[in-house]
């Protein structure tokens, strides 16, 4: 029968072209597949790149002075410069040396630290892990944070800070603020130890 053929045929043309239209579709998306894959994989090698420090320095020894006068000079034996990120890194340790020039210059301050990091946008750097400061008054202060805001020439922290006198009292607290000598500050929540002189009252 001629119509019977004609729809044979029809379903023949039919499945032919569903048969490469499939095999189209298929190709397309293992092609976008594998182009998204190489998408990513640049992207990642992208983002390793512009983690990469840009510049290294060795033996990092810079001064701070105002007036004329030197303030504070910062020593590291390490720097790691990230232009893209804005920032500088010290992960070698840190550390931080204050001067007063009432009479003469004479070292007010002191601070150590195993990490450092610069954050040139906001003009601090935060000092990490095993913070420990001293002043000219024989105060200890130690911290697992330590921040130096330059632009308001200030140490501050919001982690709990371990102040040791030079008499032996011993305090805890939180909220630490601190002139750039380490010699003027102020603490929240404290709490600790007051030696008491055993001939106290006599």
């Amino acid at each position: 029968m001629p119509g019977s053929r004609n729809t044979g045929l029809i379903k023949k043309k039919f499945m032919h072209y569903s048969k490469w239209n499939w095999l189209a579709t298929l190709a397309g998306l293992l092609l976008f597949s594998a182009c998204e894959n190489d998408l990513k994989a640049i992207r990642k090698i992208s983002s390793q790149e512009v983690s990469k420090p840009i510049s290294t320095t060795t033996g990092l020894d810079v001064i701070y002075s105002d007036s004329a006068h030197v303030k504070v000079h910062l020593k590291a034996p390490l720097l790691l410069d990230y232009i893209d990120k804005k920032f500088r890194e010290m992960p070698k340790g840190v550390t931080i040396i204050s001067y007063e020039h009432a009479s003469g210059i004479k070292q007010s301050g002191q601070i150590v630290a195993d990490y450092g990091i610069e954050r040139q946008n906001d003009k601090i750097i935060e000092l990490r892990r095993n913070v420990v400061a001293t002043n000219a008054k024989g105060e200890t202060f130690k911290s697992d944070e330590l921040i130096w805001d330059q632009a308001k020439k200030e140490f501050y922290s919001n982690k709990q800070v371990d102040v040791t006198f030079a008499t032996g009292t011993h305090l805890l607290g939180t909220n630490f603020k601190s002139d750039e000598s380490m010699t003027h500050w102020t603490m929240g929540n404290t709490n600790g130890q007051i030696p008491v002189n055993q001939n106290f009252g006599q």
